[in-house]
């Protein structure tokens, strides 16, 4: 009967030291989550309300978004030791902590979704900063224009050199032919966006580079709509619509440079190639 009860009190004895064991585990788990919880959920809303305030300038956006990026690494100690205390958590079997509502789970996805939110709103912003200094560059072609020199800059130098910068080209749907004229015209690229020599494209010089081209083919659709109205929306235009419609100076120019249309519709001789006039009209204008 004795060794009966001695060894229910031993039972208890070892159970309550189990509880105690789990009780401090829970209880070191839940001192760090109570901090590291509000913080991620207010720095959530703080991310939002950054990006979405509108009085704030794109610098003060990306300066505040970066002190939040800054402060965040330094809970990464505090997320390293809440996994160890999960791990005994799970080494212990317990299921439930009475003192925190917060779980490693959410733990994890709020740190994660910060950081996540953070980048995306620091890209955003630097790309809404990079569209206000390259003009006629929407956001989405920042965006590509970017990942595409990032792919090639290997490095991360910021820089691409020569072979890189053609490919990065290629890539993003240059046509450079390996040819002597697909030379000549990458030469002429070169001296635009090098023009000091150093041997390397800088970021900024491509995306000035960038600009220019989307600007460019802006200003040859504004032409070519143009001569396409003047020409009764015909892929072609005749010497008799251009002088009627042009300024006799003007009239002359075109129709000296322009070339003879060769496609199909032409129903009397004296057709000409407003498309390609425009295009090389823009093509001397980058000489």
């Amino acid at each position: 009967m004795y060794s009966l009860i001695s060894g229910r009190d031993d039972a208890l004895h070892q159970e309550l030291i189990k509880q105690q064991e789990n009780d401090k585990v829970n209880t070191q788990f839940a001192q760090l989550a109570n901090r590291f919880g509000p913080y991620l959920e207010h720095n959530l809303e703080t991310v939002h309300s950054i990006i979405t305030n509108q009085k704030l300038s794109l610098e003060d956006q990306s300066q505040r978004l970066n002190k939040i990026e800054e402060d965040l690494e330094g809970w990464k100690s505090t997320i390293t030791e809440l996994e160890k205390l999960h791990q005994k958590q799970q080494e212990f079997l317990i299921t439930h902590n009475p003192h925190t509502r917060y779980t490693m789970e959410t733990l994890r996805v709020g740190w994660e979704q910060l950081k996540t939110n953070i980048k995306r709103s620091q890209n955003e912003i630097e790309n809404r900063i990079t569209a206000n200094d390259y003009r006629g560059v929407t956001e989405q072609q920042i965006e590509e224009c970017r990942r595409c020199f990032n792919h090639f800059d290997k490095h991360r130098t910021r820089r691409l050199d020569p072979l890189d910068f053609r490919a990065c080209l290629v890539s993003l749907g240059f046509t450079i032919p390996n040819s002597s004229q697909g030379e000549a015209d990458f030469m002429r690229i070169m001296k635009t966006v090098d023009p000091h020599c150093t041997g390397y494209v800088t970021f900024d010089a491509f995306m000035q580079f960038m600009s220019q081209q989307t600007m460019g083919a802006d200003t040859v659709e504004q032409m070519v709509n143009s001569f396409r109205t003047l020409a009764g929306d015909t892929p072609y235009i005749t010497t008799e619509q251009l002088k009627r419609e042009l300024e006799p100076e003007l009239a002359d120019y075109c129709i000296n440079r322009m070339k003879a249309y060769n496609g199909p519709g032409v129903a009397n001789g004296g057709a000409l190639d407003y498309t390609s006039f425009a295009a090389s009209l823009y093509g001397e204008s980058e000489l």
